[in-house]
């Protein structure tokens, strides 16, 4: 069996280069990482993390609008690991998207697997990062999506660009053990430094070195695994020009506000007396694991009195959802005649779906959550558990017994979801098990989010779609109303997103074309939630033809 699966291997890599050398002249490109555990010397000491070649954060990937990229991945490390490529759509592909267990089983220590990245109408800044536990802490990097050859910015073109990815140094994964609430981080970081409020860190700070009167785009990506951010510059205007791969309308800010899984096109004109200025970045809301700052510099070029202490932003406080809610609000698709959007202006189904943190009795009552619990979450009321093998297998080859259909399309309960006290009966979740939604090909799709306040949950909920992008039409806090809340939608120029931060206590609206065939995560991009069970998955059914159909398999997949 071994040499077998040797010689499948085999057979695929000769495939494999063998795409490659034909299609050498076209956007096509092929990249080897290697997963390997590496030393880091962070806050005065040394400790090994996962890492891709060696780095923290891992390589940038750099693409034109519609390329295509083959990423070989071997896994020398101690652990299992799936990378899933945060924003690519992937038509009709998810057998290259990535979350282990539910698109394809782990590439397990010495293994290896190769990826194929299909880019379509993306442009901006998306980024990949492991999906499997919680290794995407440390194993995470940049995607640059170029505009393709031909064509240029919907803005002037910026002087340089600086990627900006906020990530977290080492949470461990106890709290899954214990049942309760994960550690404090040991510092948040920019591109891998913590900046210079943490204690050893001054030298390998990052520095954005720019020139007067020129203008910059900073690719913020927020990597970080739990916590949502405030980000500013001292001193200097940043205006928003895309998110998630999308243009959106300019807004000029003084400040963003950007969820785990989000990513952010910035423009930011050097237009201040030349001098060190703190680019800084600190959690909404973050109190339970991080409360400190991460900094990086933004600094001038030329002869000047260098400055004891950089200017310092005016961040929002930690807790300050007016400041987060303002910024979030005004963002509008750029929806212009080069960038055109499609918005389903009516709908053939509309799901609402509960967000809730949950608790499940411990044997003993030996565990670390309320009242001696286990902490789990669910949607509409259901705590989603991970098959033995992928669910895209299963479908793909009508395995039964892997996963069931019946994902409600309401919540199973009614009751005031944002009540300031909720009643015991709503903590525990009606089911543990594997239960994901079937859409129609090309239905037009709309999905409700409703937050609620079980638990006295203090978070807003980051939820993520693979396979597509959709549009954000609407939100509020409260109770969904039905009757009236659609009639406040923006169906003229929403904003185009793969991640949608849900407000506390509160609803968001999407809407989209169920029009990319196939096996598609949805889950809550907080690490601690999407491990407790707030996740689920969308199955989109073939079309009529074949062009509309999920692709084949590859040569190759890794068994479980």
């Amino acid at each position: 069996m071994e040499f077998l699966n040797r010689s499948i291997k085999l057979k695929y890599f000769l495939l494999l280069n063998a795409f490659l050398f034909c299609t050498a002249l076209g956007n096509n490109y092929s990249y080897n990482w290697i997963v390997k555990e590496t030393n880091f010397t962070r806050l005065c000491s040394t400790k090994k993390i996962l890492t891709i070649n060696e780095m923290f954060p891992g390589p940038a990937l750099h693409v034109h609008k519609g390329d295509t990229l083959v990423v070989n991945v071997q896994n020398n490390a101690n652990y299992n690991i799936t990378l899933h490529w945060h924003g690519v759509k992937q038509p009709r592909n998810p057998w290259s998207d990535g979350p282990e267990y539910i698109t394809q089983c782990p590439i397990k220590p010495g293994a290896n697997f190769s990826y194929e990245i299909i880019f379509s109408s993306e442009e901006g800044t998306l980024w990949w990062h492991a999906h499997s536990d919680w290794s995407r802490a440390t194993v995470h990097g940049p995607i640059f999506v170029y505009p393709k050859a031909g064509t240029t910015y919907p803005f002037p073109k910026p002087h340089a660009e600086f990627p900006v990815v906020m990530d977290v140094m080492e949470i461990i994964q106890d709290a899954l053990a214990t049942g309760g609430e994960p550690n404090q981080s040991d510092a948040l970081t920019i591109n891998g430094q913590p900046g210079d409020l943490y204690p050893c860190s001054k030298p390998g700070t990052f520095k954005a070195v720019v020139d007067y009167g020129k203008t910059y785009l900073l690719r913020v990506i927020n990597a970080i695994l739990n916590e949502e951010m405030f980000l500013a510059v001292a001193n200097h205007t940043l205006t928003v020009v895309g998110m998630d791969g999308a243009y959106i309308k300019p807004l000029e800010t003084s400040y963003i506000m950007i969820t785990p899984g989000q990513t952010m096109d910035v423009l930011v004109t050097a237009n201040q007396f030349p001098s060190h200025y703190y680019l800084a970045a600190r959690a909404y809301a973050g109190l339970v694991y991080d409360n400190t700052t991460t900094t990086a510099i933004f600094q001038y070029n030329g002869s000047y009195t260098t400055p004891k202490t950089p200017a310092f932003p005016n961040l929002p406080n930690y807790t300050d959802t007016d400041a987060a809610t303002n910024f979030t609000t005004q963002f509008k698709a750029l929806a212009s005649k080069e960038h055109p959007i499609d918005v389903p202006q009516s709908v053939d189904k509309r799901i609402i779906i509960t967000i809730s943190i949950n608790t499940i009795a411990c044997a003993s009552n030996s565990c670390d959550g309320p009242n001696n619990s286990s902490l789990v979450a669910s949607l509409n009321n259901i705590s989603f558990v991970s098959p033995e093998i992928d669910i895209l297998q299963a479908y793909y080859k009508r395995l039964k017994g892997v996963y069931d259909t019946d994902f409600p399309r309401e919540p199973p309960y009614v009751f005031n979801y944002t009540a300031d006290v909720v009643p015991d009966d709503y903590l525990t979740p009606e089911i543990n098990g594997t239960k994901v939604l079937v859409l129609k090909h090309n239905s037009s799709v709309e999905i409700v989010f409703q937050g609620t306040n079980v638990l006295a949950s203090a978070e807003n909920h980051p939820m993520h779609l693979h396979g597509f992008n959709f549009y954000v039409v609407g939100s509020g806090f409260g109770n969904f109303d039905n009757e009236t809340d659609p009639k406040t939608y923006n169906l003229v120029d929403p904003p185009e997103m793969n991640t949608v931060g849900v407000p506390k206590n509160g609803w968001a609206a999407i809407r989209f074309k169920a029009d990319n065939p196939g096996v598609w995560f949805m889950h809550c991009h907080l690490e601690k939630h999407a491990s407790w069970g707030m996740e689920t998955v969308v199955i989109v059914r073939n079309g009529k033809t074949e062009a509309t159909g999920l692709r084949r398999p590859p040569p190759y997949l890794n068994p479980c």
